[in-house]
């Protein structure tokens, strides 16, 4: 585990942004593991460290890129909380079954899973590859699929403990507007996606009965290293405002926040819904003024 303490710098306000109201995490994930994939960077950063200001030690999953994923456990440790850092591809289910068994071993248990491990690899339709179309359904769908899979397990084998939470187990997927919007040029992406929606809500069908809540969130435009070429120019973010009525990128710690509403008992009768965090980009802006 890392048990180096460590406070992030304030980061400048980026150009373009407005500012997005900080509010403080109340403690409501004490002793309630989580564990997230793609913890190294972007959004998968932003929700791990908003768990861990929650309350809640936290696995900090990657395939790449190892320093990063070490200095967001040095973060989390900053807040007082245990992290513990996993190389693991999720497409790839000897990966993840032993990533689960090394959290578990690490913490005991696992209350919160975090299925946000994503990538792309864009192409038009007719030039798409096989490889590219396999390698976006392998992380995207079967990646949640497989990672899902083993927190219903854990939750199972587990049950109830009401003194830490009255759900049995939380899980969150992270999809994205496109499983409702098309995205020409993106066909394996949107797929993808698409595909999480009834993943999600089919599971969430299969384990409400027992407890274990699963719910997935919805990005718009956000500010991550993914898809920087949409909002590092002032043209650029100026043209991505056409399609966000609220008027401003979305930041990863939106993201979070949404995160850890759904992670806790706050949340409680919640479950099987996608929780778009989009400035209304799903509001197909293009139709405001009668299309």
């Amino acid at each position: 585990m890392s048990d180096i303490p460590h406070k992030a710098p304030d980061a400048p306000a980026p150009e373009g942004a407005r500012p997005v109201p900080t509010v403080p995490y109340p403690q409501i994930l004490l002793g309630q593991p989580a564990l997230v994939t793609g913890a190294n960077s972007g959004i998968g950063e932003a929700v791990a460290l908003g768990l861990a200001q929650a309350g809640a030690d936290v696995v900090v999953n990657y395939v790449s890129h190892p320093e990063s994923a070490e200095e967001v456990a040095h973060k989390i440790v900053g807040f007082g909380r245990k992290a513990i850092v996993i190389k693991a591809d999720v497409s790839k289910e000897d990966e993840v079954i032993a990533m689960f068994k090394q959290a578990i071993t690490a913490f005991g248990t696992l209350h919160i899973s975090v299925s946000n491990a994503g990538l792309q690899r864009d192409s038009s339709l007719i030039d798409m590859t096989l490889e590219q179309w396999n390698t976006v359904i392998g992380v995207n769908l079967t990646g949640q699929f497989l990672t899902q899979r083993e927190a219903a397990r854990e939750f199972l084998r587990r049950g109830i403990d009401e003194k830490i939470s009255v759900a049995a187990g939380k899980m969150i997927c992270m999809s994205s507007v496109h499983q409702v919007i098309p995205w020409a040029g993106h066909v394996n992406y949107a797929s993808s996606k698409g595909g999480i929606k009834l993943l999600m809500e089919s599971m969430a069908q299969e384990l409400a009965p027992h407890r274990i809540r699963v719910n997935a969130i919805g990005p718009g435009a956000i500010r991550t290293p993914i898809n920087t070429s949409a909002w590092n120019t002032p043209e650029a973010y100026e043209s991505l405002m056409t399609l966000v009525p609220y008027k401003r990128i979305g930041e990863p710690s939106d993201i979070a926040q949404a995160a850890v509403w759904l992670a806790s008992d706050n949340s409680d009768y919640v479950t099987g819904t996608t929780m778009f965090v989009d400035g209304g980009m799903t509001l197909y802006p293009g139709f405001a003024t009668g299309g």
